[in-house]
């Protein structure tokens, strides 16, 4: 019987409202700027050939509060609405490795995230939802190894082995030190926990980025643009000689480094230094690691809109600064987006608000045309001198990080905060004396503001999580658990990789306060000095 030959699918032809042919993509190349294609090194147009005329970017829309039910709600309400991926929200007693009826966790159970104490709280917040056929991203950083560790639990619990899960803990512990500080122990013992996921990721989870490495949170602070790349990249070196100290060779791990930006209303600087970035991190990983794999020299990145731009006067306004912010991340070429919500300068979004601002990437994606060529911003003389400008400060910040001995030594002098705090100083001024204009806060204001309706957690939920957790300590197997708490201290005195210990850990159902307090004996925590 003869076997039918596969015929190839003609790629799809685009083109304007006006029936104008559009191209994949465009280029003029002059004496000061040689032709550069995407996809191809050093990927300032793209990672890709095609971009988002293949493939859009994933919609993964921020979310997670209150107990693992609620957040679990959210989850598939979103999933049902279009979202693409999923992206986690913990609380702070879960980001800072406490139970919920720990003295520390007071008041904060639920509050800005889900609460996450153990293996049974991971099962209840993916009820229902297929690991092994959704991508996740979990922001999360002291613990991520214990909230990853759930993870593969609960993959393996509804038949899918560590090796088909996909998804990103952010687990960038550097960006805690210089600007958000959800940090548990010293920056060495941290840097070794980060070292052991990207090992253990690379051998066991080889479909998941073990560390995103994270300008928004520096952005979020006060830097500015050039300041977010430089120092983003800065973290990135030092994650990657950590790495190459543990005996990792560059290519084993580099292609599962991910990248994490902030988009502000700064429109084409911010479309610039997506750019920028790329090319920049590209050339380090080729020149100074001699990276031979490709996908080792591309930066990949998840976008949040600017949470800091938002404003609790006329919220609504939130709405228009979001889809310009949009707007630039895509023209940046970001390859997975969280569309920040009108009401989150006012308190966790509601399903409507988070409906509106999944739509809109949506309409972007959809509707607006830009995602027909790759890199339609290119050969703009403006965007191309920006570009130029902030490629040479970034390179100027990472010589000057390099002469100081890394990031870690930046961090311990305090250079990077107070680099961030003189900016965000200059901005807070300029805000202050409305040379900077913030609509309906310094110019076009009010007299009444329109009430909002808000999502508020209820206190109780703290009192419910507190309950939860004893019950779930008398009804395991405590002999389980505490032998495996006592093979994780022991390891962690010795130079072995601690995940499979914590991933043994978890399974017998130690909770997320009672891994990191064993770790604690062993590593101790981080008390920051004063810096002036």
């Amino acid at each position: 019987m003869a076997t039918k030959k596969k015929t190839k699918t003609a790629p799809k032809e685009y083109v304007t409202d006006s029936s104008i042919p559009i191209k994949p993509f465009y280029q003029k190349s002059t004496k000061k700027r040689p032709k550069e294609e995407p996809g191809k090194f050093p990927f300032t147009r793209g990672i890709h050939q095609g971009m988002y005329r293949d493939r859009f970017w994933t919609m993964r829309q921020y979310a997670g509060f209150g107990d693992a039910a609620q957040s679990n709600k959210r989850y598939k309400f979103m999933l049902e609405k279009g979202q693409t991926g999923i992206s986690m929200a913990f609380d702070l007693p879960t980001q800072i490795g406490h139970d919920p009826d720990a003295p520390q966790a007071e008041g904060e159970v639920g509050k800005v995230g889900v609460s996450i104490s153990s293996l049974k709280d991971m099962q209840t917040v993916f009820n229902g939802i297929e690991l092994g056929k959704v991508s996740t991203s979990m922001t999360i950083n002291a613990t991520a190894s214990t909230l990853l560790a759930y993870y593969i639990a609960v993959g393996e619990s509804q038949g899918f082995s560590s090796k088909q899960l996909r998804g990103t803990t952010q687990n960038d512990i550097l960006k805690e030190y210089i600007a958000r500080n959800t940090y548990i122990y010293p920056p060495e013992p941290s840097m070794r926990i980060i070292g052991d996921m990207i090992g253990y990721c690379a051998t066991e989870v080889p479909q998941w980025y073990p560390v995103s490495i994270s300008g928004y949170h520096i952005r979020e602070a006060g830097s500015n643009a050039v300041q977010e790349i430089a120092f983003t990249i800065a973290n990135a070196i030092q994650y990657i000689e950590t790495c190459l100290a543990q005996g990792l060779k560059i290519d084993e791990f580099a292609p599962r480094l991910s990248f994490f930006f902030c988009c502000t209303i700064e429109f084409f600087e911010e479309i610039a230094k997506f750019r920028v970035a790329r090319k920049v991190y590209a050339k380090i990983l080729k020149e100074r690691f001699h990276a031979k794999n490709e996908k080792s020299l591309q930066l990949k990145f998840h976008t949040q809109t600017s949470g800091e731009s938002l404003t609790a006067q006329q919220p609504d306004n939130n709405i228009v600064r979001v889809a310009m912010q949009t707007m630039a991340a895509v023209l940046g070429g970001t390859q997975s987006l969280h569309t920040n919500s009108r009401d989150e300068a006012l308190a966790l979004p509601t399903e409507e608000s988070a409906k509106i601002a999944l739509r809109t990437q949506q309409i972007v994606a959809s509707e607006s045309g830009i995602t027909k060529t790759v890199d339609p911003m290119a050969g703009s003389h403006y965007l191309e001198e920006l570009c130029d400008e902030i490629e040479e400060q970034t390179w100027a910040y990472l010589k000057k990080i390099d002469k100081m001995g890394g990031s870690l030594k930046a961090i311990e002098k305090g250079f990077f905060q107070a680099e961030i705090r003189q900016n965000a100083y200059r901005i807070k001024k300029e805000v202050d004396d409305s040379s900077r204009v913030l609509v309906g806060v310094n110019k076009f204001v009010d007299e009444v503001e329109a009430k909002q309706k808000l999502l508020r957690i209820d206190d109780s939920l703290g009192r419910k999580q507190e309950k939860a957790i004893k019950a779930l300590r008398k009804s395991r197997d405590n002999k389980k658990t505490d032998s495996a708490l006592s093979k994780l201290q022991a390891a962690a005195d010795t130079d072995q990789n601690l995940m499979p210990f914590i991933v043994n850990s978890v399974k017998t159902y130690a909770t997320t306060g009672e891994i990191s307090n064993t770790l604690r004996e062993v590593f101790g925590e981080y008390r920051p000095k004063e810096v002036f």
